[in-house]
């Protein structure tokens, strides 16, 4: 790198402008619910409707038992009121991580409506049946990658070579018995305790909304606004 190119680099950070949809919804705090659920189930489907690609993606992060944090862009698989949920294998990163450490955030961006949604606390193991129902319930090629990763995922790979064979392997048996299982495969559960929403206004008055769970409170959460 010379200064030049750092300089050009720069000049490219600067000028990327945040692509809307159009005009930005008006979002009013005082008409938010009790609990965060209901408010999150709409921005969802309000994102989908705007044609937000991929809205049920979310960044999580975890850290184990060194502090380190790590994150990784994963699928929501269901929002009710144990929580949120997602799937992926214990002996992966995020699996061992969660096993030494249960504390987990999310985060949604959705662009096109400025919008983003914060998620933390305590994610938990949904149980056996449920994630073998939840793996039973993706699509072929999702089972497969499940397959062919199971107890590997996050594994140092020997060869692109050795990827492909697995994968060919897991094609195969997942063709010939759909509700083949991964042992290593898990549906947490993220027990939120704090959900945070997001929403952009054109003047950068951005409203933040804080739900924070708090037993004897109306709904169970207590809702504060913050300065953005």
């Amino acid at each position: 790198m010379n200064d030049d190119e750092d300089e050009a680099f720069r000049a490219l950070l600067r000028g990327l402008r945040v692509a809307h949809a159009g005009d930005l919804p008006v979002f009013d705090p005082a008409t938010a619910p009790d609990a965060p659920l209901p408010l999150f189930r709409r921005w969802l489907r309000e994102a989908a409707e705007a044609g937000e690609p991929g809205p049920h993606t979310m960044t999580l992060a975890t850290a184990g038992a060194d502090r380190r944090p790590s994150q990784r862009t994963v699928m929501l698989h269901d929002a009710d009121e144990r929580g949120w949920h997602f799937g992926t294998h214990r002996t992966s990163r995020k699996g061992r991580e969660l096993a030494e450490n249960p504390h987990a955030s999310l985060a949604f961006h959705w662009m096109r409506e400025g919008r983003q949604v914060r998620v933390s606390g305590r994610a938990v193991e949904a149980g056996p049946e449920e994630s073998a129902a939840d793996l039973r319930g993706r699509s072929p090629a999702a089972l497969a990658a499940a397959l062919a990763g199971s107890g590997r995922q996050s594994e140092v790979l020997g060869s692109y070579e050795e990827l492909l064979r697995a994968f060919d392997a897991a094609y195969e048996r997942a063709g010939r018995d759909p509700d083949a299982t991964a042992s290593t495969w898990a549906l947490y559960v993220l027990e939120a305790d704090e959900v945070e929403f997001y929403q952009e206004e054109a003047r950068r008055r951005h409203v933040r909304l804080r739900y924070r769970r708090v037993p004897g409170e109306r709904g169970g959460w207590q809702r504060e606004l913050l300065w953005p």
